[in-house]
């Protein structure tokens, strides 16, 4: 049975109760639909970014955006790897906003295979390794940590299931999820794409227990500011066997949550900058037309005719405001004319 060592310092309580306060405040708060939906998608290109370079992806911010907008069709794997991550950000947005996502293996596997999709051997991917590993330094590249032998991760990977799924009502959410990450990484259960399975898998629990601000942030941003300094703290030394009892999650636990609350502070600053003005402000039949476009891709004026009484005259300074704003785009002309979401 999987039980972790850790004490709660002053430190990390300090932590836990500042992330509650932040969280609150931005639960509470009212944003536009569109001002969460433009934020979101920043957030996930941080992610894809921040998360694929911490494992030595090469490619720019910059560049991720235009990978992620255009989504060309022949792809280095550092621009495979940047696209795999985003759409399993999607897809796991998508399953926490519906409330279908149940964290178990077949979820793990699943996302590690999203993952690694066209990067590694099919046969390594979505599936436990069958073979041993080990983890090299990211400066030296020589062997620093030897992870427990193949045979044994099913049974780990399933011990730490457990304790997630045990602990979710006596345990502060952030301490589970800080537990799974560092301890995933300890059992390092995949031929490749363990660290970013963990950080997809962590914001998942994030997002369960509470934390619905998910689709906003980008805690993995923290930890690319200074990846030596996050790989000091997820990981370990030596060999599994002999380490195993000695892991003491208190200075992880601490690090892990001072990130959460940098990149909520972050969020937060940003969020007080797109609060509407009079200007801007947007209204009840506005809304409607954006809501279409979400869920159909585009409207017309037939679309919106049937959704309001506004007359025509009226509907047609309706799109014109949301396209000052900057909000949609007018695609074609007279009968032909649609909306659609500005990029």
């Amino acid at each position: 049975m999987f039980e972790p060592k850790l004490s709660v310092s002053p430190k990390l309580l300090e932590n836990i109760k500042k992330i509650g306060i932040i969280v609150a405040d931005l639960n509470n708060r009212h944003f536009s639909k569109l001002t969460l939906v433009k934020l979101g998608k920043k957030a996930r290109e941080v992610s894809s970014h921040s998360s694929t370079s911490i494992e030595g992806n090469p490619l720019p911010l910059t560049e991720v955006k235009r990978i992620i907008k255009n989504k060309p069709e022949n792809l280095r794997d550092s621009e495979k790897e940047v696209l795999n991550y985003n759409q399993v950000l999607e897809i796991l947005d998508k399953g926490i906003q519906d409330n279908s996502l149940e964290f178990n293996l077949d979820l793990i596997l699943k996302v590690q295979k999203l993952v690694t999709n066209g990067l590694i051997n099919p046969f390594n991917s979505g599936k436990l390794r069958t073979q041993p590993v080990f983890v090299n330094n990211p400066s030296t590249r020589k062997p620093v940590y030897l992870p427990p032998d193949h045979q044994d991760v099913l049974d780990l990977v399933n011990e730490l299931i457990n304790f997630v799924d045990t602990n979710k009502k006596s345990l502060d959410p952030l301490i589970i999820a800080g537990i799974f990450h560092k301890q995933f990484v300890v059992i390092h259960p995949f031929i490749d794409g363990n660290g970013r399975t963990a950080r997809l898998l962590t914001k998942v629990l994030l997002a369960n227990m509470g934390l619905n601000t998910f689709n906003l942030f980008s805690f993995e941003n923290y930890y690319n500011q200074n990846v030596s300094k996050y790989f000091q703290n997820v990981g370990v030394l030596g060999s599994y066997y002999d380490i195993q009892d000695q892991v003491i999650f208190t200075a992880w636990l601490e690090y892990f949550t001072e990130g959460i609350i940098d990149e909520l502070l972050r969020v937060s600053k940003i969020l007080e900058n797109e609060t509407a003005t009079p200007a801007s402000s947007l209204k009840v039949h506005h809304q409607k037309i954006l809501d279409f476009i979400e869920k159909n891709g585009f409207v017309t004026n037939r679309d919106y005719a049937k959704l309001t009484d506004r007359a025509k005259p009226t509907r047609n300074q309706d799109f014109k405001k949301l396209i000052d704003l900057g909000l949609i785009k007018r695609i074609g002309k007279g009968k032909a004319t649609y909306y659609k979401l500005k990029d």
